[in-house]
Order: structure tokens, then sequence, then C-alpha cells
């Protein structure tokens, strides 16, 4: 149950983002200060911040519509959220920065790395021994 409502925040939040990037890539500079200086640029906005964040949402649509997959998009976002919390962090506190939407990121991104480590690598799980242990 927590893994579904999870999953399903995830979608709430990934898919809308990056729908909105795809469609108006130049928000980001007022958001994040990033901007693109020629169309190229704007390609690679619109796929890295609109694409890859809608892809995301669809990975974790699938884990909440299937069963099966369920695992399957936890641990991939486990990866994911690594990635961005780690070198998040660490880029902020090399370069001084905290802005807003540094620091927001920052949080979203370490909170859910936490909750996934606890939830797939440290909870128990309350499984019973198989008869050949």
């Amino acid at each position: 149950m927590i893994a579904r409502l999870f999953l399903g925040l995830q979608v709430l939040l990934f898919i809308p983002y990056g729908l909105y990037c795809l469609a108006d890539p130049g928000m980001l500079a007022g958001a994040a200060g990033v901007s693109a200086t020629s169309i190229t640029g704007i390609i690679e906005l619109q796929t890295m911040y609109g694409g890859l964040q809608v892809a995301v949402g669809m990975l974790c649509l699938m884990g909440l519509l299937r069963k099966p997959l369920e695992q399957v998009a936890l641990y991939a976002l486990l990866f994911i959220f690594a990635g961005l919390a780690v070198v998040r962090v660490s880029l902020g506190l090399m370069h001084g920065d905290f802005s807003g939407y540094t620091v927001f990121a920052m949080s979203f991104e370490t909170f859910c790395l936490l909750f996934l480590g606890w939830y797939l690598l440290l909870r128990p799980t309350g499984t019973t021994p198989s008869p050949s242990s």
C-alpha cells in the first residue's frame, strides 16, 4: 500500500512537470536559472526536462497499474533519486548554491532516496523462512 501511494505521488509530480517543461522550456530560466541559447539547447531542455520526466512518470504509472512492475519501478527510482540527490547535494555544497529551486529539489530527492532505501533495503520484510533454510 505504501509503495502504491509513493508511485502514485511520483506519477502526479513527474508527468505534469514533464509536460509543462516540454510545452514551455523557457519557464526553466526563471524557475531554475536554466536557459537555452539555440534550438539545439531548447530541444535538449525539452528532452531532458520534458521527455525524461514524463518517461519516469510513465514508469511509475506502469508500476502502479501492474503489480509485477511495482518493484522494478521502485528500484529504478532508487537509482534515479540516488544519482540526483548525491550529485545535487554534492554540487550545492561545492558551489555554495542553495537557491529555492536547489533546496526544494535537494530535499525532495533526498527524502525519496531515503524512503526508497528504507522501503526496499532496510525494512523488515516479515517473510517466513523457506523450508530449505
